[in-house]
């Protein structure tokens, strides 16, 4: 259960490749090794209404959310957050060099009592 959501300000449109993003996102919480492959999802949202900061026009955020099952520790936590940042920062490290950009990363992690799935592709992906 690996879902790991891009919101976006709608102002990177034409500055930020996010098909790019979201296949390097991908491959950086694949190449962790501690989730299963066919529950990985990475999605970019864009918001289309925003205010950031002081409200210039060129202020521009990058938020991710990544939402995980229980059962790793701080440290498989910690090392997970960080490829994902890592991943991110280099794709988005243009943006970087004005003065307007924000990115954020939080992980969450999932009360299985309270979260429901049904998945065709695990079988798939497992050979059954």
């Amino acid at each position: 259960m690996p879902h790991l959501t891009v919101e976006y300000s709608a102002n990177l449109d034409g500055r930020a490749d996010m098909e790019r993003l979201c296949e390097q996102l991908l491959s950086a919480v694949i190449g962790t090794g501690l989730f299963e492959v066919g529950a990985v999802r990475v999605r970019a949202l864009r918001a289309d209404h925003f205010a950031v900061a002081d409200q210039l026009p060129e202020n521009a955020f990058v938020d991710l959310n990544f939402r995980i099952g229980r059962g790793r520790s701080a440290e498989e936590k910690r090392r997970a957050g960080e490829a994902i940042f890592a991943a991110a920062s280099e794709v988005l490290t243009n943006l970087f060099q004005t003065p307007h950009f924000a990115l954020s990363l939080e992980i969450r992690e999932i009360d299985a009592d309270f979260s429901w799935k049904k998945n065709a592709i695990h079988p798939r992906l497992r050979g059954q």
